[in-house]
């Protein structure tokens, strides 16, 4: 791999993109888009995206929040997985449908689907979130930023 600019030097250079892409994530105490669901998402998306950083970090932080291994373990096969909820599935098609959108058009089902689950304001603070952790991942796959991880 090339050497690109360090986390450090982009967010230094460019202190709005930390800012304003944090702020896209963040949702009201009541909000029904729960830390289990966004944790669920952020990787999700990461992995659909290949970012490593990202991966290694919302896992991390999944297992912080009491989030199961074994959830995590199997989340890139969801569908089959019969430990995920309802809502949970809502919200990971809508993630997978919202990061796929230049190889499918966004269905009618996953759309119902996700505001049945969510509300009007929880699928527009799903969907801030699903932007935001895209965002986040271009941002890191294309500086290629690394997590430390140490085995």
């Amino acid at each position: 791999m090339s050497t690109r600019m360090s986390q450090q030097s982009v967010y230094h250079l460019c202190p709005r993109l930390a800012k304003h892409l944090t702020a896209l994530g963040d949702v009201a105490p009541d909000s029904t888009v729960n830390r289990s669901i966004i944790h669920l998402v952020n990787l999700r998306v990461s992995q659909i995206n290949h970012c490593c950083f990202c991966q290694h970090m919302h896992s991390q932080e999944a297992r912080d929040d009491g989030e199961h291994q074994v959830r995590l373990d199997v989340l890139p096969a969801w569908r089959e997985a019969p430990c995920f909820s309802t809502k949970e599935r809502a919200a990971l098609a809508w993630a997978e449908a919202l990061t796929l959108v230049s190889q499918q058009a966004v269905s009618d089902d996953d759309y119902q689907n996700a505001l049945a689950a969510f509300g009007e304001q929880g699928l527009i603070d799903l969907t801030a979130i699903i932007v935001q952790i895209n965002s986040w991942n271009r941002v890191s796959v294309g500086f290629q930023f690394a997590p430390d991880i140490s085995i």
